[in-house]
């Protein structure tokens, strides 16, 4: 198996595809004693290839939104499509392989390993792939010089600022070059210099064809996005202005 000549999803090239169909999604959570509904209903579609931002309140469902684009978790009804895999009812299994081959994931905390080199703890996220050492290295190589940090790759987290810690966090999710890209309050942790900096790193990967779907409070960030959705109460609207 390899990975190497895989690429994101070219929009150019199939204008119509979606990386997301969702469809009556619904979910509902049992909490001390009582059903609550995070989500109500909501039909979204994500174009493959677009920049889209989600805002809203605390509690208002964003991080049900995501955790369900992500195959972390699943519907209590509706469907949610990602290319033509149904994540609504796929198996363990094939959620697993969605969750490692097609999606990557950037936080708010950088989760990277302090004794790991910016190149290893890139490498841990390609370890559920199965390539062999030299694959690996060269998707390790490739996306550290995407996200800028080539001549840091044998730096240990403690000798990056934050900003480079996050640009190895998000170098750790496109390394296995994932259909799209989700982020959650990935700018949360930095100064507006590092958030600029980021978002350029981001731009620049959207700009090169990768789908990205990033949950921000940040109107700042919200706004340099092709589209910007706000949840609230379960339910989405688009306010892209």
């Amino acid at each position: 198996m390899t990975l190497i000549d895989q690429s994101p999803a070219d929009p150019a090239a199939t204008p119509e595809a979606a990386a997301y169909r969702l469809a009556g999604v619904v979910k509902t959570y049992a909490q001390k004693g009582r059903v609550v509904q995070a989500l109500t209903g909501v039909d979204l579609e994500i174009a493959s290839g677009e920049f889209v931002t989600i805002q809203g309140p605390t509690g208002g469902g964003k991080s049900t939104l995501l955790q369900l684009l992500g195959a972390l978790d699943t519907p209590s009804a509706g469907h949610v499509m990602i290319g033509e895999t149904d994540l609504a009812t796929a198996s363990a299994t094939d959620l697993e392989h969605v969750r490692a081959r097609e999606i990557g994931f950037v936080f708010q905390a950088f989760n990277l390993i302090p004794t790991l080199t910016a190149a290893e703890n890139v490498d841990m996220g390609l370890e559920p792939l199965g390539l062999d050492r030299s694959e690996r290295a060269a998707l390790v190589a490739d996306a550290l010089e995407r996200v800028g940090l080539a001549e840091r790759a044998d730096h240990r987290p403690g000798e990056l600022s934050g900003g480079q810690q996050q640009r190895v966090a998000i170098a750790r999710a496109i390394a296995k070059r994932p259909r799209v890209l989700l982020a959650d309050e990935p700018t949360g942790n930095l100064d507006e210099s590092m958030r600029d900096d980021i978002l350029a790193v981001l731009e620049q990967l959207n700009a090169e064809g990768l789908t990205l779907v990033v949950v921000t409070h940040d109107s700042a960030v919200a706004r340099r996005a092709g589209r910007r959705l706000r949840l609230d109460k379960g339910t989405i609207r688009d306010i892209t202005r």
